[in-house]
């Protein structure tokens, strides 16, 4: 008889690393890393800031700013992103970085549909709210300590 594994941290993170190591995979096939992956996604919309898209991937992460500016760097240099050329102070997906976001996309959804496919919507939808609350909390309490 198996025991039901208590939710916390441990639990979490396995399942974070786990998913996070598929991500890898199909990302490293497209010659992209999963802190990329994530930049991709979030100009997938149109231009963004690069402040607000810096503030948004070091909250996300919790790397400090240089690590993103990077990142980002990389990105330009390999032609998936550009700097919009209506507005210097924001980046933007070129073809090429639309191509490889859609790959992503369409890789993320099919590692989803096979790792959520069988546990009921109740369930799902319970842990998306425990799951997000601890978010929050940690988020709170690591802005109201000193780094």
């Amino acid at each position: 008889m198996s025991t039901v594994p208590t939710l916390n941290g441990q639990v979490i993170g396995q399942a974070h690393y786990a998913t996070r190591a598929l991500l890898e995979r199909a990302a490293t096939t497209l010659g992209v890393e999963f802190e990329q992956v994530l930049v991709l996604n979030a100009l997938a919309h149109g231009p963004v800031e690069r402040a607000q898209l810096t503030q948004r991937i070091t909250s996300t992460l919790k790397v400090d700013e240089q690590e993103v500016r990077r990142v980002l760097a990389t990105l330009v240099d390999a032609k998936l992103a550009q700097t919009d050329p209506d507005a210097a102070t924001r980046l933007r997906l070129t073809d090429a970085g639309h191509t490889v976001q859609a790959r992503i996309a369409e890789a993320t959804a099919g590692i989803s549909a096979r790792l959520y496919a069988d546990i009921p919507t109740d369930e799902a939808n319970a842990a998306a709210r425990a799951l997000t609350l601890v978010t929050q909390r940690a988020n709170a309490e690591l802005a109201a300590t000193p780094a």
